[in-house]
């Protein structure tokens, strides 16, 4: 089995942020040699997801819209207090509860089925990343397998 691995780095700009990356993941795919398998898409992050899911606009909007009513960013998070928080913090901890119940609805991962070295997305079908907690610097894990 051939396993072909790349990291991509984004430079997210906004609070929440949805980032087309299916013009990376192709490449990764076409120079990767894999011709029948799959590539695994993954976000390094607990604020960040990926998702597969249709490149329009307005839906775009809806989704983000839809995430803040889930988990609005101004609402109270007990992983948000930090007099009381003593796990997993760090000089610049953020106010960021929001985010990773947000996270909670997506996935850190996608796999996409590769057949005949072609990413098999259907019509309306693109890769995306999507920052919960920006503006920051990500990373993604992708991973072409097969033969």
């Amino acid at each position: 089995m051939l396993t072909v691995t790349n990291r991509l780095l984004l430079q997210t700009t906004k609070p929440r942020e949805f980032i087309n990356i299916t013009p990376q993941v192709v490449a990764l795919v076409a120079s990767s040699a894999v011709l029948n398998g799959c590539v695994v898409v993954y976000s390094r992050h607990t604020t960040a997801a990926i998702k597969v899911t249709e490149n329009e606009p307005l839906l775009i909007q809806d989704m983000e819209e839809l995430l803040e009513k889930v988990a609005p960013r101004d609402s109270e998070y007990r992983h948000n207090d930090f007099k009381t928080r003593t796990v997993n913090m760090t000089e610049n901890e953020r106010a960021n509860g929001h985010a990773h119940c947000q996270h909670l609805l997506m996935n850190a991962s996608e796999t996409v089925p590769i057949v005949d070295g072609e990413l098999q997305l259907g019509r309306w079908q693109s890769v995306f990343f999507v920052e919960l907690d920006g503006p920051n610097q990500r990373e993604v894990v992708l991973q072409a397998l097969g033969e």
